[in-house]
C-alpha cells in the first residue's frame, strides 16, 4: 500500500516538476521580428545583459537580418547611456565593420571616440586609452574634415592632450622621486604639444576619499614608507655616464 501511495504522489508531482522547469527552456528557432522586439523590449527595461543574449540570437539565427544594423546601434547606445563603454565600443565595431553605409561610419567613428571619451572620467589613469582615444580622434579629423562633429572631437581632443600631459608630468615627478633620470627625461620631453604651458593647466582634482590614496600626483601619504635607496636598478634608472664607463670597460 505503501508503495502505491508513493507512486501515487510521484505522478502528481511530475507535471508540476515538467511546468516548473518548461519555464527554463532555452528559445531558439525564432522569427527575427521575434529577436528584434525582446531586444528592444529589454533595452527598455534596462535589462542589457537579457538583451545582447537576444541580440546573439537574432545574430545566429538570422545573419541577413535587415533587422541586425538597427539593433547593433540600439546596443551601443543603450551601453553607453548605461556607462558600459567597452560594451558600447564593441557593438560600434561590430556596426562599423559589417553594417555601416559610408555616411553612416561617420556617425559611429564619432560615437567611438566618443566612448573612448567618457571611459576616462579619473585623473590620472589608463594612459594607453588616452592615447588610444588621441589617434583616433585625428583619424577622425583627416577622415571627415567637414563633419558636423569636428567641433565637438576638437573639444575632446584638447582635453584628451592636457590630461596626457598632466599624466606624463606626474610620471616624470615619479621617476624623479625614485632617482631614475633617463626615465624621467623621457616623459618630460614625449608631449609633442608645444602649446601646452604646465602652469596654465586647470588639474583635475580627485575625491577626497580617493586623494587620499592616490595623493596629488607628486607625493602620497604612504611616501615614509618607500626607502629612499633604490631596491631595484633597471636598464632606464642607470645614468649615461655609467653607460658610457661600461661601453669603455668592455672596449
Amino acid at each position: 500500500m505503501k508503495l502505491k501511495s508513493y507512486l501515487a504522489t510521484s505522478l502528481l508531482l511530475l507535471p508540476m516538476l515538467f511546468i516548473g522547469c518548461s519555464k527554463d527552456v532555452e528559445e531558439y528557432n525564432k522569427p527575427a521580428v521575434y529577436w528584434y522586439s525582446k531586444i528592444v523590449e529589454n533595452v527598455s527595461k534596462g535589462n542589457l545583459e537579457k538583451a545582447d543574449n537576444y541580440y546573439s540570437s537574432l545574430q545566429g539565427e538570422h545573419i541577413g537580418s535587415p533587422m541586425l544594423p538597427e539593433a547593433t546601434m540600439i546596443l551601443a547606445i543603450a551601453h553607453m547611456q548605461h556607462e558600459e563603454y567597452l560594451l558600447s565600443e564593441h557593438f560600434l565595431d561590430e556596426y562599423i565593420k559589417r553594417y555601416a553605409t559610408p555616411n553612416e561610419k561617420e556617425e559611429a567613428e564619432f560615437l567611438k571616440i566618443k566612448a573612448k571619451y567618457m571611459a576616462l572620467p579619473n585623473p590620472r589613469r589608463d594612459q594607453a586609452l588616452i592615447d588610444d582615444a588621441i589617434v583616433e580622434g585625428e583619424a577622425f579629423k583627416v577622415n571627415y574634415p567637414s563633419s558636423m562633429y569636428l567641433e565637438v572631437v576638437n573639444t575632446m581632443l584638447i582635453r584628451l592632450y592636457l590630461a596626457q600631459f598632466a599624466l606624463n608630468e606626474s610620471i616624470a615627478d615619479l621617476y624623479d622621486r625614485l632617482d631614475k633620470p633617463r626615465s624621467a627625461n623621457y616623459y618630460k620631453t614625449v608631449n609633442p604639444q608645444p602649446w601646452i604651458v604646465s602652469k596654465e593647466i586647470d588639474r583635475a582634482v580627485a575625491p577626497w576619499y580617493r586623494a587620499w590614496f592616490e595623493g596629488d600626483g607628486t607625493s602620497s601619504w604612504y611616501e615614509f614608507m618607500i626607502p629612499s635607496t633604490k631596491s631595484v636598478v633597471s636598464r632606464n634608472s642607470v645614468k649615461e655616464d655609467e653607460v658610457a664607463g661600461d661601453k669603455n670597460e668592455t672596449k
